[in-house]
C-alpha cells in the first residue's frame, strides 16, 4: 500500500517523530493525481466541518436542499420542530436516491424505487413488503444522518463523519469564528436570499483555494480559518467594503453592506471543480447598489476561473506556488490520515457506515469485490467497486 505514495510524500513511511515539517509548497502531482484526490476525500472531506448554507434558504417546515460534496450527496431539510437535519441521499433498501430534485418542499421523503418513505427527521415511516416481516426493525433503518451545526449567525455546517459523535467537534475547527470582529455591526436579519449561480472549471480544488487566498492577501490565523479584508477608502465610499473569511477546506464568505455571498469549491475529481455561489441581498439596498456589487464580483469570479484554468494547464514537475499556509494544512491532514491507514493496513473512510454484526454482506464478499476491481485496474491501490471505500464491515447501505 505504501509504495505508490513515495511519489507524493517522498518516502515510504510517514515520519512519526512529531517534528513540525518546514513550510514548503506542495509538488504539482498533488494537484493532478487521482490517488491523492481519493486520499483527500478520506482525510479531509470525510472528517472536517464544512460551511453549507444559511438557514434563510430553509424558512419553512419541509423545505429541503440537496448538496453534493466530493462525491457525497446529501439532503438538508427543516423539520416540523424547526430543526435542520441532514441525511445521505440514499434509500436504505436499494440505495436509490430518496430525493431526485435539487430543492423543494416535502412532508415526507418517499423513495420512487420501492416506496420506502421517511420522515423529515430521517426515521423510516413505511417499508412496503418489509415492515410486517418478523424481526424487521424500523428503528434501525432510518436514513443515515449527517452531523449539522447552526452557528450564532444562522449559518449551517455539516460534517460527514459517520460516528455518533464526529471525531472533530465544530468548536475544534471553528470556535468563535461566528463572533469575529469583522461581523460587528452586521445585522443578518437585514438580508434575504436572492439567487444562486455556478461555474465549472478544469482545475484542482486547491488551485481555487490558493487563488482565493492569494488574491485577498490571506493571513492564516489557525488550521481552519483564513481571514482577509483590505478595502480601500474609495471602495468603502462606493459600498464595496468587504469583510471576507475563508473557511477551510472549501468555502468562503464575503459580506458587503448591500449583499453577502458564499462561495463553495465543489470538487468532482483531481482536475475538475465547480464554484457554487449563494447570494443574499440587503433588504434596504437599491437595485443600482445591489447590481453594482453583484456584477462586479461575478466579473471577478469569471476572471478567477480563467486564472485557475491556466494555472492547472501549466502544472508540470515544478512546485505549486500557492498559499503555503493552506498547503501546510492540507499536507498535515493528508499525512496524518495516511499514517492511520498504514497502521490499519487498509483505507479508512470516516463517512462510511459500519455494518452491524448481523448484516448479510460478508467480509469475504466485499474482499472478493475489492480484489476483482483492483485486478481490472492493474493496481492494488484501486478504490474498490463501491467508488472507493468498499471495505470489510463498512459500507454506506445494506
Amino acid at each position: 500500500m505504501s509504495s505508490i505514495w513515495k511519489n507524493y510524500f517522498g518516502q515510504d513511511e510517514v515520519a512519526s517523530s512529531g517534528a513540525t515539517p518546514p513550510k514548503t509548497a506542495l509538488p504539482a502531482n498533488w494537484y493532478t493525481s487521482p490517488e491523492m484526490w481519493e486520499l483527500e476525500r478520506r482525510a479531509i472531506f470525510s472528517r472536517k466541518w464544512m460551511l453549507i448554507t444559511h438557514k434563510m434558504r430553509l424558512p419553512s417546515t419541509g423545505d429541503y436542499l440537496v448538496y453534493d460534496i466530493a462525491g457525497y450527496p446529501f439532503i438538508l431539510v427543516r423539520d416540523k420542530d424547526g430543526n435542520y437535519n441532514a441525511f445521505h441521499n440514499v434509500c436504505r433498501h436499494r440505495a436509490f436516491p430518496v430525493v431526485t430534485e435539487g430543492e423543494g418542499k416535502a412532508r415526507i421523503f418517499a423513495c420512487k424505487y420501492h416506496g420506502w418513505s421517511y420522515g423529515l427527521n430521517g426515521k423510516l415511516a413505511k417499508a412496503p413488503g418489509y415492515q410486517d416481516l418478523e424481526g424487521f426493525d424500523k428503528s434501525k433503518n432510518s436514513l443515515f444522518q449527517i452531523h449539522v451545526h447552526v452557528d450564532n449567525n444562522g449559518f449551517i455546517w455539516a460534517n460527514l463523519d459517520a460516528k455518533e459523535q464526529p471525531e472533530i467537534a465544530w468548536e475544534d475547527d471553528f470556535s468563535k469564528v461566528d463572533l469575529q470582529g469583522r461581523f460587528n455591526g452586521i445585522n443578518w436579519d437585514e438580508y434575504n436570499f436572492d439567487h444562486t449561480w455556478e461555474m465549472e472549471g478544469e482545475y484542482n480544488w486547491k488551485i481555487l483555494a490558493d487563488n482565493y487566498n492569494e488574491c485577498y492577501h490571506a493571513d492564516t490565523k489557525d488550521n481552519s480559518t483564513i481571514d482577509y479584508a483590505n478595502s480601500t477608502p474609495e471602495q468603502i465610499a462606493r459600498g464595496l467594503r468587504a469583510a471576507s473569511t475563508y473557511y477551510f477546506p472549501n468555502a468562503s464568505m464575503t459580506v458587503f453592506p448591500h449583499f453577502f455571498f458564499m462561495q463553495r469549491f465543489v470538487p468532482t475529481s483531481a482536475t475538475k471543480c465547480t464554484m457554487r455561489f449563494e447570494v443574499y441581498r440587503n433588504k434596504n439596498s437599491s437595485d443600482e447598489d445591489f447590481e453594482l456589487i453583484n456584477q462586479t464580483y461575478k466579473q471577478i469570479m469569471s476572471e478567477d476561473k480563467d486564472l485557475c484554468t491556466n494555472a492547472q494547464k501549466n502544472l508540470s514537475d515544478h512546485t505549486e506556488k500557492g498559499s503555503l499556509d493552506l498547503q501546510m494544512v492540507v499536507r498535515e491532514l493528508v499525512k496524518e490520515h495516511y499514517k492511520k491507514e498504514q497502521e490499519a493496513g487498509r483505507e479508512i473512510w470516516p463517512t462510511r457506515q459500519t455494518l452491524p454484526t448481523a448484516a448479510t454482506t460478508s467480509e469475504e464478499d466485499m474482499t472478493f469485490c475489492n480484489k476483482l476491481d483492483a485486478q481490472s485496474k492493474g493496481s492494488t491501490s484501486a478504490g474498490g467497486c463501491c467508488g472507493g471505500g468498499c471495505q470489510p464491515k463498512e459500507t454506506l447501505v445494506f
